[in-house]
């Protein structure tokens, strides 16, 4: 834990609302607030004070300070015991970003920003973060602070240890229950050996959901015990992983899942799953990836 979680600002709806969300993580945690906003004009040689036949409160400078401002005060208002600080950094977003994400146990992002196109649910910074972010990152959308469980997708990969983790931590800080979901399909579930071995292998629903709720009680036994205050409860549901961890978010306050689970390609960052969560899902969502891969 490094005590610093970075909130990207760029004055949108959506990134104000990562702003109070990143305010409450940050009171959770007890850690620092970092209020970021990725200042590109100063690269493109545009003027930056205020033009002479206009205000002197005008110009991309002093906006950009106003943002922060604004930023700061609604922070304070939901933490106000938090410690915030303000920077503004010249660069894109993205890259601005991810080099914060270094320094950060945390970092929060908007769903869209200023200059989202109308129909994207998502922009490509949140996108862009969830794929290359080294540390875990939280992309919120408009709502308030909800109520509800934290619901985690378990494959049994590896790629999604860190999400487990990641969602147990966050339940203890919150006073959460858990609800881990495993969804399965007999076309994408290794068939169990039959009891006896003059008999083929049979494919067989129960024995497949059987099976899969063993590994969901396996992949979670250590994590219960690291945090027995935490109420979890297991599902395991046969369809596909997409639609069921949609349709969970519908009623959960946070939904945690692996960058890359089970089939993820080397060398691709951001598996479909994630994606498909984070233009679709009806919560906030956290995208971790493994502890191999991020700091």
């Amino acid at each position: 834990m490094s005590g610093l979680v970075v909130v990207g600002v760029d004055g949108s709806a959506s990134g104000l609302a990562a702003v109070e969300a990143a305010a409450r993580e940050a009171r959770w945690r007890d850690a620092g607030l970092r209020l970021v906003h990725a200042f590109i004009w100063p690269a493109m040689h545009v003027p930056l004070g205020p033009s002479s036949l206009g205000p002197p409160e005008g110009g991309l400078r002093n906006m950009v300070e106003r943002l922060l401002i604004e930023a700061e005060e609604r922070a304070r208002t939901v933490a106000p015991e938090v410690d915030v600080s303000r920077t503004v950094v010249t660069g894109e977003p993205l890259t601005v970003l991810e080099a914060q994400s270094r320094a950060a146990e945390l970092v929060v992002v908007g769903s869209r920003g200023m200059g989202g196109f109308v129909g994207l649910m998502v922009g490509s910074t949140a996108v862009h973060l969830a794929a290359h972010g080294r540390c875990p990152v939280l992309v919120v959308r408009e709502q308030g602070e909800r109520t509800g469980p934290i619901i985690v997708g378990v494959d049994g990969s590896s790629a999604a240890a860190g999400a487990v983790d990641f969602a147990f931590a966050e339940a203890a800080l919150r006073g959460a229950d858990i609800v881990a979901l495993h969804a399965w399909t007999t076309w994408n579930t290794p068939m169990p050996p039959p009891q006896d071995e003059a008999m083929p292998y049979a494919n067989e629903p129960q024995a497949l959901k059987a099976r899969q709720e063993r590994l969901l009680s396996e992949v979670l036994a250590g994590r219960q015990e690291r945090y027995p205050s935490v109420s979890v409860k297991l599902e395991v549901v046969q369809g596909g992983t997409r639609e069921a961890l949609i349709e969970a978010s519908r009623t959960a306050q946070l939904l945690v899942v692996g960058a890359r689970g089970r089939g993820g390609f080397t060398g691709l960052l951001l598996g479909s799953v994630s994606q498909a969560l984070l233009h679709h899902a009806h919560c906030p969502v956290a995208v971790v990836r493994s502890p191999g891969e991020s700091r």
